[in-house]
């Protein structure tokens, strides 16, 4: 979580505590989970809202280049087959 490790959270749980006080210590820890909740929604929104034209675009572009391919790949089978048969004569 954020880069820290257990004992560098629990030192700030308790400077939280002694600053803050046992009695809005679990209110300001709600508000900062709610507060994270939403930041990391926003962020996979973000995220989605990006991506997902990205994506539609990568899609046309592989329907688009699909048939070229299978062109080119026929056209290379045709050239091979006559090749064979024109070496064979």
């Amino acid at each position: 979580m954020f880069g820290l490790g257990v004992g560098e959270i629990v030192i700030i749980l308790f400077i939280a505590l002694i600053f803050i006080g046992p009695k809005k210590l679990p209110e300001l820890a709600r508000g900062l989970g709610k507060g994270m909740r939403e930041f990391q929604n926003a962020a996979r929104g973000l995220q989605e809202h990006v991506t997902n034209p990205v994506n539609e675009t990568k899609d046309q572009i592989t329907d688009m280049v699909n048939p070229v391919k299978e062109a080119k790949d026929e056209s290379s089978a045709s050239n091979s087959k006559e090749s064979v048969q024109s070496e064979k004569k």
